[in-house]
């Protein structure tokens, strides 16, 4: 095994809720976000700054950010798609970290943010810079990375030469995302692999999607391959309002499940996570897709319970 132990970013307040109908009042977003605290995440994506008549759920992201616990240990992560949604995380005095998309198809980055795949990538490396101007630190996902709802498949030679341009920007890591859940584990260890190598030593970033029941699958291929900071959602909610048919993140509790049974250290509190994961499943009135929350204990009892 490459890693002994992974980065566990939670991104079920930011990307779990953003494509319910439902709306989440704020006061239960603060409530999972805090959850997620206890269960031990240390990097969590609390919200976006992005157009409310867009994306509606996201359209309390100052009141969220007005509302977070004092933790100094904890980066508190703003997704922002451009100069305006940046200035708008910094304002909040509480973004500690901006989260920039760029994206790997032209169709895609203009249903996503208005802008072709090379000019997303230019933005992203901005707002990396906001962030570091302002005394944060920036991160960049690549959307699409696997696939793209739009145009199909995506040239791999494409997406290194994308993660090595966002490297120069210096962020903290640089992610491949499979927005739409198409990506298998041999193409994901294969890419990993390629863009770890372009941008060493920043390290790699996953962030994968279970439409087509691949997730966890993918998480394990890529950590394999070198992938160091995993990100999930609890419950596994999740999606993109520009995406057709993108469905769910890769569940908090189904990926630390898979790891710790594995020996790879992940930092977070199993027990805490199945709780959290049944509360959310109340509050959003429906059973959740993540499947470790739903089945019994194991072991049973812990040694020395």
């Amino acid at each position: 095994m490459a890693v002994p132990q992974i980065s566990f970013v939670e991104v079920g307040p930011r990307d779990g809720l953003q494509n319910e109908k439902t709306l989440v009042s704020t006061a239960d977003k603060l409530r999972l976000i805090q959850k997620a605290i206890d269960a031990g995440a240390r990097r969590i994506e609390v919200t976006s700054f992005v157009n409310p008549k867009r994306v509606p759920q996201m359209a309390d992201a100052e009141e969220v950010c007005g509302g977070l616990p004092q933790h100094d240990d904890v980066t508190f992560i703003g997704l922002v798609m451009n100069a305006k949604g940046a200035e708008r995380a910094i304002a909040t005095g509480r973004i500690t970290q901006l989260g920039a998309v760029a994206v790997a198809t032209d169709k895609f980055a203009i249903a996503n943010q208005g802008q072709t795949s090379s000019e997303s990538v230019v933005a992203a490396m901005g707002i990396i810079r906001q962030a570091q101007d302002a005394g944060l630190t920036g991160q960049a996902t690549i959307g699409a990375a696997f696939g793209c709802p739009f145009e199909g498949e995506v040239a791999e030679d494409h997406v290194v030469a994308m993660a090595a341009k966002l490297a120069e920007a210096n962020p903290v890591e640089v992610a491949l995302a499979d927005t739409i859940g198409v990506g298998n584990p041999a193409q994901v260890a294969r890419l990993v692999r390629r863009v770890a190598a372009a941008i060493a030593p920043l390290p790699v970033r996953v962030h994968f999607h279970n439409t087509r029941n691949t997730g966890l699958a993918n998480v394990w291929a890529a950590i394999e391959a070198g992938a160091s900071v995993v990100d999930a959602s609890l419950g596994g909610l999740g999606g993109c309002p520009f995406a057709p048919g993108a469905a769910g993140n890769v569940p908090s509790e189904d990926v630390v499940y898979m790891l710790e049974r594995a020996g790879i250290s992940t930092g977070m509190d199993l027990d805490k996570l199945v709780s959290a994961s049944r509360w959310l499943s109340e509050i959003m009135e429906r059973k959740l897709p993540g499947m470790v929350a739903q089945a019994p204990r194991f072991p049973a009892e812990r040694q020395g319970d």
